[in-house]
């Protein structure tokens, strides 16, 4: 069952993403050279918690191994959900992805943007960039009417044209009341497939693209995930509402100059 949101649960949606984007646009300012992942979830908690919300990732899944932090903070090859540590020491030529989520008023926002450190290869530009034009292919697909594998359609399209794979093991999802709500949104699929989109409806879209081939493992700790070949990773995501023209993308970064 896929929720279908009323005015005042978008109107207080839309508050969260506002929150988030700006948490995120001060989180992204700090990355670079020699600053630690660890400093980078710090900041964000800090932010956070200034604001009289809540971090959506902190203490997030089962008893036996809950994620200890408020940032996801993958470097490289990692793909999503590495653990920030204080060993982990940003250097030129990295690329990271922030992965960020929060609670606000019973409903949660969540975002995700990579970044290079200082100057990065032609080569690791044109990741970043294929993998930002993809989320915004989707979002455009994420209109009242369309089917849900339109959005997983253009996501893939245009990141295997320009030579890369889309990660198929991992995928975006609903989001409300619940971090993770149905439907799941795969970043692959066939136009014309899946559940028809109602406006309303309120969806995290997420292209996770490798440099290499698409398929990743899960470290040791549970959480971090990485590129099976060892190559390179980029990350984006947004929270968005289905409307007839489009989703609407409630943790905007275009003001600040990353989309």
């Amino acid at each position: 069952m896929i929720s279908v949101k009323n005015f005042e649960e978008i109107k207080t949606m839309r508050q969260a993403g506002r929150i988030l984007a700006e948490v995120m646009q001060k989180i992204a300012r700090q990355v670079k050279p020699g600053v630690s992942t660890l400093e980078l979830d710090q900041l964000a908690e800090k932010l956070i918690l200034s604001q009289g919300v809540q971090p959506a990732f902190k203490g997030y899944g089962d008893k036996k191994n809950r994620f200890p932090a408020t940032l996801c903070t993958s470097v490289n090859e990692q793909v999503v959900h590495a653990i920030p540590q204080s060993q982990v020491i940003l250097k030129k030529g990295d690329i990271i992805g922030l992965d960020c989520g929060l609670k606000y008023q019973g409903y949660y926002s969540d975002m995700a943007i990579t970044l290079g450190v200082g100057e990065i290869s032609p080569a690791q530009e044109k990741l970043l960039e294929v993998t930002k034009k993809a989320l915004q292919k989707g979002i455009a697909q994420a209109k009242t009417g369309n089917h849900l594998e339109d959005i997983s359609w253009a996501i893939q399209s245009w990141v295997e044209k320009n030579g890369f794979s889309v990660v198929r093991q991992l995928t975006g999802h609903g989001i409300g009341k619940k971090l993770h709500e149905q439907p799941s949104v795969f970043n692959f699929g066939q136009p014309g497939q899946g559940p028809k989109l109602k406006t309303g409806m309120t969806l995290a879209i997420e292209p996770m693209v490798n440099e290499g081939d698409w398929p990743v493992a899960t470290l040791d700790d549970g959480w971090t995930i990485v590129t099976e070949d060892n190559s390179l990773s980029a990350h984006f995501e947004n929270t968005i509402l289905i409307t007839p023209q489009g989703g609407e993308v409630l943790t905007s970064l275009e003001k600040y100059g990353y989309f």
